[in-house]
């Protein structure tokens, strides 16, 4: 169901890979309701999914760029701006990645070269970002930038290795960056921290499958989807939340304030029991 709320709304996303993503689901969700946008992603990442459906299918334009790379990111600002006809209202940063992770390196035994890229994905580039959207002046007034994060910023998931720092990093960017877009631009900034989602880059963390079981039996509404996410989203992005900025926005079902649920316990008992 559409609701108008981004009627004549123009932004970027960042990390569209196929349709199992939340960038693609967001992605589709701005387009229902109304919105244009530029898409856009590592050109490696780009050879991987299949961005030129979603481009076809929502009428958008795809620029190429690494998110690292300052010059990249000037270019693409600069370039949507112009393919979009005017500032933007809307980013959405849908991007991580560990090396580490990928590689079957522990947390204990990290290869630094690789936490430094896998640091410069998933949470430097959310501050280039936004460093060239601040200097170029890309953003229109009340407009709103997101970013995703994970709850194992705050708590440990052992397998999230340095994904967890990078988390942790890049919701103080959006914090301290937040900041001054508000005070200097009234742009808001905000990460949502979603529930475990069987995207391509979630599946890539060891004991994932087990553990979105676990979620799902801990949240009392259950696991928040890509599409729920993407909803949540389109409500960021629209004018209906104009002084929501500086925060990190739980959308897990209400596994962030749980200790633990009857379906947990009785799993456990039952298997203590056998």
């Amino acid at each position: 169901m559409s609701y108008g709320l981004l009627k004549g709304k123009r932004g970027i996303i960042f990390g569209a890979l196929d349709e199992n993503s939340i960038a693609w689901k967001t992605a589709e969700r701005v387009h229902e309701e109304g919105g244009s946008f530029v898409l856009t992603n590592a050109p490696i990442a780009m050879r991987m999914g299949t961005i030129n459906q979603l481009a076809e299918k929502t009428g958008a334009t795809i620029i190429p760029a690494d998110a690292t790379s300052l010059e990249d990111l000037e270019k693409l600002v600069s370039q949507s701006v112009e393919i979009l006809g005017g500032k933007l209202d809307f980013v959405l940063h849908s991007i991580g990645m560990s090396v580490n992770v990928r590689k079957g390196r522990l947390y204990t035994d990290q290869k630094y070269d690789w936490t430094v890229k896998g640091w410069d994905v998933s949470a430097g580039s959310f501050h280039k970002v936004m460093q060239v959207l601040y200097k170029q002046e890309a953003m229109n007034e009340w407009g709103s930038i997101v970013a995703l994060s994970y709850m194992a910023a705050q708590r440990v998931f052992p397998d999230y290795n340095d994904m967890a720092d990078n988390k942790a990093f890049l919701e103080s960017i959006a914090r301290s960056f937040g900041y001054f877009f508000g005070r200097d631009k009234n742009v808001r900034v905000n990460t949502i921290s979603q529930s475990p989602t069987p995207t391509t880059a979630g599946k890539g963390v060891k004991g994932f499958d087990g553990f979105i079981s676990y979620a799902e039996k801990m949240s009392p509404l259950g696991n928040a989807t890509a599409l729920d996410c993407a909803n949540y989203t389109i409500s960021l992005f629209s004018d209906l939340t104009q002084k929501v900025t500086l925060q990190n926005l739980f959308h897990d079902g209400g596994f962030s304030n749980m200790g633990v649920s009857d379906a947990v316990l009785q799993a456990f008992e039952e298997q203590q029991n056998k």
